[in-house]
């Protein structure tokens, strides 16, 4: 199956390159700050200071991507019910 379109002048190589780095970018910005998410709402009260201090540094290492999904996650803990 030829391309077409721009797309279809491009080398092969170019267009590996090209793959790469947006598998790349999406691993970033969305799979890893995810991940992350999900692995920090699943431990946050009973992680080490060793563990704490891992996902302080990878909090920093993919801030952009964690910055997108952050309007959307409420990690906040469940309260205690009704109190009135």
């Amino acid at each position: 199956m030829a391309l077409s379109g721009p797309l279809s002048s491009l080398p092969l190589d170019t267009l590996l390159v090209i793959g790469a780095y947006l598998a790349l970018a999406g691993a970033y910005l969305v799979v890893v700050p995810l991940a992350l998410y999900w692995w920090m709402h699943k431990r946050w009260t009973v992680m080490g200071k060793i563990e704490r201090t891992a996902i302080y540094g990878l909090v920093f290492l993919f801030f952009p991507g964690l910055i997108l999904f952050a309007p959307f996650l409420n990690l906040r803990m469940a309260g205690q019910g009704k109190t009135a």
